[in-house]
């Protein structure tokens, strides 16, 4: 049985009217699970179990339904009596240090990048990750829409990194991660590399993405037969770390990132 639909519009009548409702994605509409994170309100793990205990309720009903389908900003949605309402646009740019995971919480109880950002006063998520030994500019924002866009491959977006290997990497074994190699049944490739400085001891180069796949720079390298000792990000698209400080973040204006994503959908 197909998801509920609780945006409270009304639909075209008829046969045909019907078979769209019960085919097709109105535009807007969301699961309510992915609804209050891009509520800013809670993440998606939080928000199942929000769902899951009865705390939320739709257009004034209990729903434990967490692939119901709202729209955000319009379908009325409340938590424990209380109306969630989309937050101000907020997006910030942090010069993330090593050994901070890119996490709301950590089991481990290391530090997370939400440690930094206690002063800032809306509930920004992640753009992509930066793993613990990595450094360098993490975008993060309240508006998912954006994140998502930024995000994804087809948009090309392109994130620069400073990198430092063990060893000697030649130009010839750098073309090959230009034009891809594989590596746990995925094929990673650098959009280019740049060397900087290199000896028999360790390479400096600057390495290009157009993807973010998991750890890709370490794997590609490793597959190359070189290990990473340093990995710091220092573009993503037209944003960049410049010289904010390690653990520092500064607020990027909606019209910036306009200038520097001029296709991007913001919301």
């Amino acid at each position: 049985m197909g998801a509920t639909d609780a945006s409270g519009a009304k639909g075209p009548s008829g046969p045909r009217g019907a078979k769209r409702a019960r085919g097709a994605k109105a535009p807007g509409k969301v699961a309510l699970v992915r609804a209050l994170s891009k509520l800013g309100y809670a993440s998606r793990s939080q928000a199942y179990e929000l769902i899951r205990t009865g705390r939320v309720e739709v257009n004034g009903g209990p729903v434990t339904d967490p692939a119901l389908r709202v729209v955000p900003g319009l379908t009325r949605i409340e938590i424990s009596g209380a109306e969630v309402t989309r937050g101000p646009w907020v997006c910030i740019a942090l010069n993330k240090p090593r050994k901070v995971v890119t996490t709301r919480s950590d089991p481990e109880g290391r530090p997370t990048v939400y440690d930094l950002i206690a002063d800032v006063h809306a509930r920004v998520v992640p753009v992509g990750r930066l793993d613990l030994a990595s450094t360098g500019l993490l975008l993060m924002t309240t508006d998912t829409t954006l994140g998502d866009w930024l995000t994804d491959p087809n948009s090309a977006v392109v994130r620069r990194y400073v990198v430092t290997v063990r060893g000697e990497l030649t130009d010839a074994a750098a073309q090959v991660l230009t034009t891809g190699v594989r590596d746990r049944g995925e094929t990673l490739t650098a959009a280019s590399i740049d060397i900087l400085k290199r000896s028999k001891r360790e390479t400096h180069l600057i390495v290009e993405l157009t993807e973010g796949r998991n750890r890709e720079i370490r794997r590609m390298l490793k597959s190359a037969g070189h290990e990473v000792t340093r990995l710091k990000r220092i573009a993503f698209g037209g944003i960049e770390l410049g010289d904010l400080a390690p653990g520092k973040w500064r607020s990027i204006s909606a019209n910036e990132i306009r200038r520097a994503f001029p296709k991007a959908p913001i919301q």
